[in-house]
């Protein structure tokens, strides 16, 4: 059977947060699942929004997906397509879902005039990173260290 890909529709919204849910399990991170539905579909429906989603489907089932959003470097002077999440089933990997995914953010990406596609792997995810390399990707040499700030530190500076 062969697999379609397809923007999330509103409707949609919940079987995408079971999807990330599923992800964030395989993960080891389902503790810090905080989003709702709401939130997606502000995110993904809002006017202006950058960011967009679509799931594979197997027949009738929604069996992975694919999350994604424009991001631009001020040295290469170009905008890059970053891949936050994509996610299989397990029961549906080595079916060519994966690729297929990767073959439609790829022409997506072509599509806007962007250079490259970005995303990042937990080391210890063997399969994925396998995968990413018969596809042609190479790991980012980088000396960056990435940071964040959120919660009570991210208010203390706004309101300093």
């Amino acid at each position: 059977m062969q697999v379609r890909i397809e923007p999330v529709q509103p409707d949609q919204v919940g079987l995408l947060l079971e999807l990330i849910r599923q992800l964030a399990e395989y993960e080891r991170r389902l503790d810090q699942v905080q989003a709702t539905e709401a939130d997606l579909r502000a995110a993904l429906f809002r006017e202006g929004s950058p960011v967009r989603a679509v799931l594979a489907w197997r027949g009738q089932e929604a069996v992975g997906y694919a999350l994604y959003y424009p991001v631009f470097s001020t040295f290469r002077g170009q905008f890059a397509l970053y891949l936050e999440d994509i996610f299989v089933l397990p029961a549906y990997r080595g079916q060519g879902i994966g690729l297929a995914l990767m073959r439609y953010l790829a022409r997506e990406a072509l599509r806007h005039g962007y250079d490259r596609i970005e995303w990042q792997v937990l080391d210890w995810n063997t399969p994925a990173i396998e995968f990413y390399h018969r596809l042609g990707a190479t790991p980012k040499e980088t000396e960056w260290v990435p940071y964040k700030l959120e919660g009570e530190a991210l208010r203390r500076l706004a309101a300093g």
